[in-house]
């Protein structure tokens, strides 16, 4: 019996002339093929919520955060603390991956953007692939314009999924947090009631996910500098001086750039990394 499957971009429309199906993935030739995750019933609420938030509130477009970590660093916290203090979205990765594998959630998201946006949304991941010589992966293409479409409505803080890599740098102000590997360990052990050794465990298994994820992806180093407008170390400052830090700093470019008169789209350029 014949697996059928759907594509990720436009297959599952009614209208699509590209219906694929296969008994495995690797017989499917569509470029824009990828299996339709579904996603969990209290991610999708988070998702529907976010959806019906954009469309009810029509607030003035303002810049993102895009928050890059190493494990046990303290940059997940640091990054609700910051879109408390802002009242800014907070856009964890891990709903963000969901989002990016189910084709009917992604194109949700995108279908919140106004026509203009939508309609340079494409050429703009083709000029930003091309450009960067990423790989045409599906799943690359939804997480981009899942990302873009954030990025688009502003006022987001995004935890995660290489988002500094995709939005274009007038758009988002790109932070890392690091901590020295002790700390993290401590940090790792207290929070999840594990052993050094697990925790030590842990946390090489994630920065190492995490850092595979920016190779394939981006072809990009993760821990190189040159990719964040601020570094911090958390165990130099501790979590709530660090935030403060980083609130402080993004006010202030943000201050910068608006007096500098800098466009804020997330998209209208391919980004310079």
């Amino acid at each position: 019996m014949i697996d059928s499957r759907i594509c990720s971009v436009c297959a599952w429309r009614e209208q699509c002339k590209k219906r694929f199906s296969s008994k495995s993935d690797s017989l499917v030739h569509c470029p824009d093929y990828s299996r339709d995750v579904k996603i969990k019933n209290t991610d999708s609420r988070l998702v529907e919520y976010q959806l019906g938030k954009w469309q009810a509130e029509k607030r003035e477009k303002g810049p993102n955060i895009t928050v890059s970590r190493e494990t046990g660093s303290g940059g997940s916290e640091i990054a609700r603390i910051l879109a408390r203090d802002l009242d800014m979205d907070l856009m964890g990765g891990q709903i963000i991956s969901k989002v990016a594998e189910s084709a009917r959630m992604s194109s949700k998201v995108v279908e919140t953007l106004d026509e203009k946006a939508m309609s340079n949304l494409d050429s703009w991941i083709n000029s930003l692939f091309t450009s960067r010589h990423l790989w045409p992966d599906v799943y690359l293409r939804h997480l981009t314009k899942v990302i873009a479409a954030i990025g688009e409505h502003g006022n987001a803080v995004i935890v995660g999924r290489g988002a500094h890599f995709i939005l274009a740098a007038e758009s988002a102000f790109r932070i890392r947090f690091i901590s020295p590997m002790e700390i993290r360990v401590r940090r790792i052990m207290r929070d999840r009631g594990i052993s050094r050794e697990e925790a030590k465990q842990y946390i090489t298994k994630r920065d190492s996910d995490r850092a595979s994820f920016a190779r394939k992806y981006f072809n990009a180093d993760m821990s190189d500098p040159s990719h964040y407008d601020l570094v911090l170390n958390t165990d130099a400052l501790g979590i709530e001086k660090a935030a403060q830090s980083a609130k402080e700093a993004f006010l202030s470019w943000k201050s910068l750039r608006s007096s500098a008169g800098k466009p804020t789209s997330a998209h209208s350029e391919v980004p310079a990394r």
